[in-house]
């Protein structure tokens, strides 16, 4: 039996709501490139941490649980892209079982290194850190480009894309700096949906653990009131 490529995996999550439509099987791929301010996943960055196991292995993982998946496969991390021959055998053989399968991407890496992966997936969740190259790179310690020629293929092979963006008060939580995403993004008619991740506290621990300084420590959580007018932002761009 063909038992697929080894790679490095961090953890499952066999029940998860957040990573996709419906419920879903999300594997964290352990490894990224990115060392972002607000990760809440630092336990991730590592590329030789984690355990390394076959994807045939991984799909045998997911379909113990297939009773339970509405939605289906959610590859995050980490950074699956850090993997992407794993990553596409793995969804390959998703795909093959009919799971619906989702990316879950920073899109940190140039488009000959992960085109083969995102052709692979149905559905991608893209983060954009920062439109700002420079505020960006200063929050992740890479750039924008590659994420936003990943985007540009997505919208040319019509690929469907969420937009997933932190607001992380002071920093990207900032009128003209949501003002200028949303109207960056309105032309995507591959984008079929942005979600804003308010900045939380909840990986706090794990920098201690892991003994890193948590940069940003003394930022508070944004407030319901600024969530709201955030979203009203990009309601009334995606209006227009």
């Amino acid at each position: 039996m063909d038992e697929g490529i080894s790679g490095r995996v961090h953890s499952y999550e066999s029940f998860g709501t957040l990573d996709g439509p419906g419920v879903r099987f999300v594997v964290f791929f352990q490894g990224c490139p990115l060392r972002c301010r607000f990760c809440h996943n630092p336990d991730t960055w590592a590329m030789d941490g984690g355990r390394i196991v076959r994807s045939a292995d991984v799909l045998r993982e997911i379909e113990s649980c297939r009773n339970f998946l509405s939605g289906g496969v959610t590859l995050s991390g980490g950074e699956p892209l850090a993997q992407p021959e794993f990553a596409a055998d793995l969804l390959r053989r998703c795909r093959k079982t009919n799971l619906h399968t989702a990316l879950d991407t920073a899109g940190s890496y140039p488009l000959e290194h992960s085109r083969r992966v995102i052709d692979e997936a149905d559905l991608l969740l893209l983060d954009i850190k920062a439109l700002d190259d420079a505020l960006c790179r200063h929050l992740t310690g890479s750039g924008i480009r590659n994420a936003l020629d990943t985007l540009d293929y997505c919208e040319k092979s019509e690929k469907e894309v969420w937009i997933r963006h932190v607001l992380v008060p002071g920093i990207t939580l900032a009128r003209e700096r949501l003002t200028a995403l949303a109207e960056y993004l309105e032309p995507y008619r591959c984008i079929r949906r942005v979600d804003l991740l308010p900045f939380h506290k909840m990986a706090a621990f794990k920098w201690k653990a892991l003994g890193l300084e948590d940069p940003l420590a003394a930022t508070p959580e944004p407030a319901p009131e600024e969530i709201r007018a955030a979203e009203e932002i990009f309601r009334k761009s995606a209006d227009r």
